[in-house]
């Protein structure tokens, strides 16, 4: 787009950046968004008040339970694939040997180096977003660090019936925590490698280049 003035056409790129950071910002997957929070958050709010929501340990812990179980399979299969691109999992080969498996999005394995770099990039502004990369990692983190502080409460005051509780609710958050750490090291560890492989291409051009040259 172009504005004229005394100077000249000048471009509005700032129309442009203005328009970026918006899209950046807008939350793509309301969805997703909401549910991966909604169960992290539902089930500690339930363990907290369940004492003065109901005097039946047995229903507030099945209801714990199964809340950090349904949040627990969002954020592996939906939220984690839809918000940021990551996804793990584990699987058992023929020898009966377990193999965990990290993934990052790609977007083409089909081009060069170079037009692979420059795609990603595109690919980020078009497919993520900011605003859902900021509320995905922090209910990832802030939520198991919670459970933490549960367990050791739980340790202390020697409330061993809400120990196995809470126990479970830490061994769920920390296992997505984990599996997402894994694949957002790894997806990085490849991008540098292509990236090191890309400037190592050019220098390897301009070098022929020049010993060609009289």
């Amino acid at each position: 787009m172009l504005r004229q003035d005394s100077q000249g056409d000048v471009p509005l790129f700032d129309e442009d950046d203005t328009a970026l950071r918006k899209n950046k910002l807008k939350i793509q997957h309301p969805v997703a968004t909401f549910f991966h929070l909604f169960f992290r958050i539902s089930a500690i709010v339930v363990y907290l008040l369940c004492e003065r929501i109901s005097s039946s340990f047995i229903a507030s812990m099945v209801t714990i339970i199964l809340l950090l179980s349904c949040d627990f399979w969002a954020v592996k299969n939906v939220t984690g694939r839809l918000l940021v691109g990551l996804r793990w999992w584990n699987q058992v080969d023929d020898n009966g040997k377990s193999h965990w498996v990290f993934e990052s999005r790609k977007v083409s394995e089909c081009i060069k180096v170079v037009i692979i770099i420059n795609v990603i990039s595109e690919s980020s502004k078009k497919e993520t977003s900011s605003s859902e990369v900021r509320v995905f990692w922090l209910g990832l983190v802030m939520c198991p660090v919670l459970w933490v502080f549960f367990v050791f409460f739980a340790l202390i005051s020697f409330n061993v019936k809400w120990l196995v509780v809470v126990i479970m609710g830490l061994v769920l958050q920390w296992a997505n925590l984990y599996g997402y750490v894994r694949c957002k090291v790894g997806g990085g560890s490849n991008l540098k490698t292509m990236a090191t492989n890309y400037f190592g291409l050019q220098l390897f051009k301009q070098a022929m280049n020049n010993s060609q040259r009289p």
